[in-house]
């Protein structure tokens, strides 16, 4: 398995952020578990990250990438502008973290909690784990 994000499956925020990547991986480059699924904990057992923790989680070429180090190399991969993102890797991460940081302390305030699932299409279906 190579290009997961997992996220967090309550947080409206993070749920926004997992569409905002699928309208923008044309290629189907990512695929998703929530961190409270069953592969979600496997993923993070495995790669020895806590169950609490407070952040989207990329795997890819047998690493596990959290917070902002997430964030810009999945930008990296999108289509458009969303690419030059990625220029800030190299901005030393406990700095870029801290904004990071900041909006997951706040995101269920600013956002809320999901309520309900929405359904995805057939083709988004697939790419969930």
């Amino acid at each position: 398995m190579n290009n997961i994000i997992l996220f967090d499956g309550e947080c409206n925020f993070c749920d926004a952020s997992v569409q905002f990547i699928i309208k923008r991986d044309p290629k189907a480059v990512f695929s998703f578990a929530s961190l409270q699924s069953d592969i979600g904990k496997q993923l993070l057992a495995a790669y020895e990250l806590s169950g609490n923790i407070d952040s989207m989680v990329l795997i890819t070429d047998g690493r596990a990438h959290i917070k902002s180090s997430a964030a810009l190399r999945i930008a990296k991969e999108l289509s458009g502008i969303w690419k030059l993102a990625y220029a800030f890797i190299f901005v030393p991460h406990p700095v870029r973290d801290l904004f990071y940081d900041f909006v997951a302390r706040n995101r269920y305030k600013w956002f809320g909690k999901k309520v309900i699932c929405t359904i995805p299409s057939p083709d988004v279906r697939k790419r969930f784990l």
